[in-house]
């Protein structure tokens, strides 16, 4: 592990998964594969950008506090007549 600064996205745990396609900007593309060569760099462990796409949008959602909010569930009890 490298002694440069830590990424947000930190080291991945081992996941089941799903295959999903999607399509994304050239430039988006770019940066992905940047991060993924920076996160190699830093947890010694060589990853594509493939890989981290899952891992991104998982820390992104749960830091969205207006998602959490939004799938909280509210039982509302049934009015007596």
């Amino acid at each position: 592990m490298s002694t440069t600064k830590k990424l947000r996205l930190g080291p991945l745990p081992r996941l089941d998964s799903t295959k999903m396609t999607f399509t994304c900007p050239a430039r988006l593309k770019t940066d992905l594969d940047r991060y993924a060569a920076l996160h190699a760099q830093t947890y010694g462990e060589a990853v594509d950008a493939a890989t981290l796409i899952p891992h991104m949008l998982d820390a992104f959602m749960a830091g969205d506090r207006g998602f959490r909010k939004g799938t909280t569930v509210k039982v509302v009890p049934p009015k007596q007549p």
